[in-house]
């Protein structure tokens, strides 16, 4: 029987001290190494790169689908791991679902990553 993994609330940003700062905790580590998950797959870095690149600041999963090559249920599929995972942000107006990249929770992981790559 597998392991079951620990359930932890990944809706808001990342909060623990800086990977350099010291050993982290497991419960810390944990929760920075589910959103690198998240992020590990070529599909989901595009969705990523298109929501933070859009003019408009958000893309409906149709125009991802366009843009990606790939089916609406792949995409959605690949989006629900990230909002998951605190990254994106969804929202349903009418038939369509629009994302945003959630750019707090991204912006906290890449200062727990390096403190000081974003000064």
């Amino acid at each position: 029987m597998p392991k079951a993994l620990p359930v932890i609330d990944m809706s808001a940003p990342v909060c623990c001290a800086p990977v350099a700062a010291g050993p982290m905790s497991d419960d810390d580590a944990l929760k920075v190494a589910l959103r690198l998950k998240a992020l590990a797959d070529p599909a989901r870095v595009k969705i990523m790169s298109h929501l933070l690149s859009s003019s408009a600041g958000e893309q409906n999963s149709g125009d991802l689908a366009r843009v990606l090559g790939l089916t609406e249920s792949t995409v959605s599929h690949h989006v629900t791991q990230l909002r998951n995972a605190g990254l994106v942000d969804s929202e349903r107006r009418g038939m369509k679902v629009f994302h945003a990249a959630h750019r707090d929770a991204l912006m906290a992981l890449c200062t727990v990553l390096d403190p000081n790559c974003c000064s």
